[in-house]
């Protein structure tokens, strides 16, 4: 897990994906590793694992409860969501 949060501290944990509420900021917000690893678990806290599914599916490394949403495909599953919940997304 420690191998895992410091990988995500290394790579960014948003992308700059077209969902309503990031696309209304001029920067989405930033959170470390110490700060999702607290809210992990959380039911107000959505993480969705953006990699592509090739990449995802080779992977030993996700976080734990983390959702796969393709990255090219965002207006068919954004609207999903709670508006309100903490979405992270990352990519690693």
């Amino acid at each position: 897990m420690k191998r895992l949060l410091a990988l995500l501290l290394a790579l960014p944990l948003l992308l700059a994906l077209p969902l309503d509420t990031l696309a209304q900021q001029s920067q989405a917000a930033r959170m470390s590793k110490e700060e999702l690893a607290q809210k992990l678990g959380s039911s107000d806290v959505v993480v969705i694992d953006t990699r592509r599914r090739g990449d995802w599916s080779s992977s030993r490394e996700m976080i734990k409860g983390a959702v796969r949403e393709d990255p090219n495909d965002v207006g068919s599953w954004a609207s999903k969501y709670d508006k309100d919940a903490t979405i992270v997304l990352y990519c690693a």
